[in-house]
């Protein structure tokens, strides 16, 4: 590079050869980049979770409608998402406001490395804009929830039924006279840790019951990696999973037209292409994976001396 830097500013080789030797010196860059991703991803080893299917749950938090109707387009942002990395998607909860926002959803994702790809969604994620219900034109900040929980399997977690109480009641929200007159809504609460989830997405009992089980377990799973490594994450300003939950992570400020990650300190414009979940949105997630693996370097070396 040293060479080329030379010869690229070299009048002696003519013109063509300056050209020459700058293209050279533009791949040569692109080369040590690649190399440097690569050293990186070798030192920092992969997460046992990392290729783990995951369940993406998205609540409506402060601000009321506006919240709801935040809400439903992060939901739909990572449901787009999910399509464009080929991944399977499954909605198994979906609790709906009657102006069209959402209250409560939970997707379950199925693909290549999709834990790993969307660990550092997990988190608050707060909007500022001017509600559609808002007469005198003034902005509101609402938040909304977000919780990635790897999926674990059945040797992961073991659920005694004697440790859940398990209860029905008839589905709320619109839905006609199915909502009115089947008890098809769940509750189950594991007893020894006091955790539990609620499905009234599917018109059957039984559906809905193993969509609690489903997400339960992922919420126990979630607590166990929390238990696991928290002396090791404690420090990291990329908090990974259910942990840092109430922490707010991202701002959508849709008057400038905005979204800014705090824990990166990264602003990007264009919100419209963010909420697509494609290109921009997915040019984030990969520059958190890349801070998520200098901060687990960093744990490395510091814990070597």
């Amino acid at each position: 590079m040293k060479e080329l830097s030379a010869l690229a500013e070299s009048n002696e080789g003519g013109k063509e050869m300056q050209d020459l030797a700058r293209e050279e010196l533009q791949e040569a860059r692109q080369k040590l980049l690649d190399m440097q991703e690569e050293v990186l991803s070798a030192l920092v080893p992969e997460e046992v979770v990392d290729d783990r299917n995951v369940v993406v749950e998205v609540s409506a938090g402060v601000g009321g409608q506006e919240a709801m109707l935040f809400c439903q387009e992060v939901f739909n942002m990572y449901l787009s998402y999910a399509q464009y990395r080929g991944w399977e998607e499954q909605v198994i909860d979906y609790e709906t406001t009657e102006i069209g926002g959402l209250r409560h959803g939970s997707i379950v994702l199925n693909g290549d490395y999709v834990y790993g790809s969307l660990k550092y969604e997990g988190g608050t994620h707060r909007v500022q804009r001017v509600p559609k219900t808002e007469k005198a034109g003034r902005v509101h900040t609402s938040t909304v929830s977000v919780a990635v929980l790897p999926q674990p399997s059945e040797i992961d977690i073991q659920i005694a039924e004697k440790d859940l109480r398990i209860e029905t009641k008839r589905a709320s929200g619109a839905g006609g006279q199915h909502v009115n007159t089947t008890n098809s809504a769940v509750r189950i609460t594991h007893l020894p840790s006091g955790l539990f989830a609620e499905s009234q997405s599917e018109r059957s009992q039984h559906r809905n019951r193993d969509n609690c089980m489903r997400k339960l377990r992922a919420r126990l799973y979630q607590q166990q990696l929390d238990h696991d490594t928290h002396q090791y994450t404690s420090n990291r300003k990329l908090q990974i999973g259910g942990r840092g939950r109430s922490e707010k992570i991202r701002t959508y400020n849709y008057p400038q037209d905005r979204v800014t990650d705090h824990r990166v300190g990264v602003s990007l414009h264009n919100l419209a292409a963010f909420m697509s979940g494609t290109d921009t949105f997915h040019a984030l997630v990969c520059q958190l994976l890349e801070e998520g693996q200098r901060e687990a370097l960093q744990e490395i070396i510091f814990s070597k001396n």
